[in-house]
């Protein structure tokens, strides 16, 4: 895909553009004014013919918001939108808007639950319902309700409760297999099941080999009638976090893997893992392809765990993924979208991937990734190709921040909406005209 770069100006606020509280409070994008398929051009640098709207851009001082930490969207009904907003870490102010958004009329918000304890993972079910994911629970309910609070059904219960600070990743995603199982994400509590730097456990790590299996993906078998058993077996273990789930219509399962967080910008990678019943991929004993981490060097082999299938930069923080199939953008058309939430040098993306008839990203011998301020770098080992379609969202002091991307949907005329937790925007991605 061919590339070119734009420098928007600095310009007015965007107070008087969008239907927000406190519309005189500064906000963290500037316009000049210019429009993206009739929204607000946010000064994003963009893919040749792609350019970025903005739906909704809260103030950038945090308690002023109405919607704080926006995590994940989607269209239940093609004329408006469902945003889990996470409210703030290790609170019980998280919430689920809806958000009605119209051209050329900005948008609003309508609080439909509220005193939600982190809420992150949000899904259609296969009987249409609207699934939530909580700290500690799943449940759905009914959002075209009249009271929706008094619609919630719990569905899966005693997921870990991962408090802030007990746990490091608190935040649990799901997805629904082509069975109606649900495949749930339980983060690792700890960074290298580590207490006090040395191993939490002789032989094996206890976080996630002990009596609670956390840091993989479990599997919760569908029994019928809206129903899942309360038990589960563990579909794929040593995932540090999960956050990044998506089945491919040929029924492939890929994860992408938020690793281990060393300080050294170069290492270690994420991943994209094929995920396969009941396989072990690694954490916390290795890192990369096969190599041993600091904490847990020498007690375990590294090839005796499943490698990544592909290598994505480092602490690039993979934290949605899907399969572009609307209409807009025909050369993306079956391609993997994914974004890229970290706040290094190799974050703050939205990126695009080819991929196989299973939906893998081909493997390019030749793959680079880039970093912001400097050359772009080789992989050392099997890669793909990232098409960048926010070719440059680095911080550009009274113009725009570092983008935060997070939640990733297709609306039935094929734009891209994204949310972004940090920045509280909502985006939308469309045709480059005005």
């Amino acid at each position: 895909m061919t590339m070119h770069f734009r420098r928007v100006a600095l310009a007015c606020a965007l107070a008087a553009l969008f239907a927000s509280p406190a519309a005189s409070i500064d906000r963290a994008y500037t316009t000049n004014g210019a429009t993206c398929d009739g929204w607000p051009r946010a000064p994003i640098e963009m893919a040749k013919g792609m350019c970025a709207g903005i739906v909704i851009a809260p103030p950038s001082n945090f308690a002023k918001r109405e919607i704080r930490l926006p995590r994940l969207l989607l269209p239940p009904d093609g004329r408006s939108w469902l945003v889990t907003d996470l409210g703030g870490w290790g609170t019980a102010r998280g919430a689920v808007f809806k958000l009605t958004a119209e051209r050329g009329k900005g948008a609003s918000l309508t609080k439909l639950l509220g005193n939600l304890h982190m809420p992150h993972g949000l899904a259609r079910g296969p009987d249409g319902k609207i699934y939530v994911g909580e700290m500690s629970r799943i449940f759905r309910f009914d959002p075209s309700a009249a009271d929706p609070k008094a619609t919630i059904e719990t569905v899966v219960s005693g997921l870990p409760d991962n408090r802030l600070h007990e746990n490091r990743h608190p935040l649990s995603y799901f997805i629904f297999d082509g069975n109606g199982d649900l495949l749930v994400n339980v983060g690792a509590p700890t960074d290298q099941c580590e207490v006090d730097g040395k191993p939490n456990g002789t032989e094996y790590c206890l976080e996630s080999e002990g009596d609670e299996k956390t840091a993989g993906v479990r599997r919760y078998a569908y029994l019928g009638n809206g129903k899942w058993s309360s038990h589960f077996t563990m579909f794929g273990e040593g995932l540090r976090n999960s956050l990044a789930l998506v089945r491919h219509a040929s029924g492939t399962i890929l994860q992408a893997e938020n690793s281990i967080d060393f300080k050294t910008a170069n290492e270690p990678f994420e991943e994209i893992n094929v995920l396969r019943e009941g396989a072990h991929y690694g954490w916390p004993y290795c890192y990369d392809r096969a190599t041993p981490t600091p904490v847990w060097k020498g007690v375990k082999d590294c090839k005796s765990f499943e490698a990544p299938s592909r290598l994505l930069p480092p602490h690039a923080a993979p934290l949605g993924m899907l399969y572009y199939d609307g209409a807009m953008f025909p050369a993306l058309k079956g391609k993997l979208l994914m974004t890229w939430h970290g706040y290094r040098p190799t974050g703050a993306r939205l990126v695009a991937f080819d991929v196989d008839e299973k939906g893998v990203p081909r493997i390019d011998p030749k793959a680079r990734y880039d970093v912001y301020g400097g050359a772009s770098v080789a992989y050392p080992a099997r890669a793909a190709r990232a098409l960048p379609l926010t070719v440059d969202w680095s911080k550009i002091p009274d113009l725009r921040p570092m983008g935060t991307p997070v939640g990733i949907a297709v609306a039935s005329d094929g734009a891209i909406w994204l949310t972004e937790d940090k920045n509280a925007t909502i985006l939308r991605i469309a045709t480059d005209k005005p």
